[in-house]
């Protein structure tokens, strides 16, 4: 898709898709589905990796700490990452700023699979984001965390993902905690990428993690305190 086009689309669809809106949100999650390393095709809600954060929200939602809480979609342009384009990070910052213009400065933590894991991270500067929890997150070797000074980062990584690399997340954790407020990593033993084997425990974890983060003065931390050491991160 040329570039031109790319921004047209960009000025004409919401990037921001509300799934629960209360009049006066005190906080938000934003969900970033994955998608693909290159691709200049137009995503659709239908396609698989949209509709595998589907229990997912279901999931988090049920847990939120609190009723007054904002819970929306990203909706990416282009299934495709696509090199420094970074199509879906940029889609996530827009969203975010559709966020503000609708709910006012709340703070908002970024739920992302995969490519979305790479998206939030790669959004995580934004005024309104304070947290983001990363599903088996593509995040490959020297993916800059500047960006997450004084948020808080967690990643949950399948110990059997064969599409996304667990050690490489693990690097990019040991290195945010040298500007984060807080990051850390948990391991699902036995979980893939898909988030299907032990999907319980995905879900179960993913909804605490993120009811945490988004009060982590009220709500307890779900993970062990070995998940933010500076070694190897533990099994759950």
């Amino acid at each position: 898709m040329p570039q031109d086009d790319i921004d047209t689309s960009a000025r004409t669809t919401p990037a921001l898709l509300p799934r629960r809106c209360p009049p006066r949100p005190r906080a938000a999650v934003l969900v970033l589905h994955g998608g693909q390393e290159t691709s200049d095709s137009p995503t659709h809600p239908r396609q698989l990796a949209a509709l595998r954060m589907d229990p997912i929200l279901r999931a988090v939602t049920a847990a939120l700490p609190h009723e007054d809480v904002l819970v929306a979609r990203v909706r990416y342009r282009l299934r495709g990452w696509n090199g420094t384009r970074a199509d879906a990070g940029r889609d996530t910052l827009r969203a975010l700023d559709e966020l503000t213009a609708l709910a006012g400065p709340v703070p908002t933590v970024l739920l992302g699979h995969s490519m979305g894991g790479r998206a939030a991270l790669h959004a995580a500067g934004h005024p309104q984001v304070t947290g983001v929890c990363a599903l088996a997150p593509w995040w490959p070797t020297g993916e800059p965390v500047a960006q997450t000074a004084g948020r808080r980062i967690v990643a949950l990584h399948g110990a059997r993902d064969r599409v996304t690399s667990p050690a490489a997340t693990a690097d990019c954790v040991h290195r945010a905690q040298a500007t984060a407020a807080r990051a850390g990593m948990a391991v699902i033993a036995g979980g893939d990428h898909a988030m299907l084997r032990h999907h319980r425990l995905w879900h179960r974890t993913t909804a605490a993690v993120v009811a945490y983060l988004l009060d982590p003065g009220a709500v307890p931390d779900p993970l062990p305190q070995e998940c933010y050491g500076t070694g190897e991160f533990p099994v759950l």
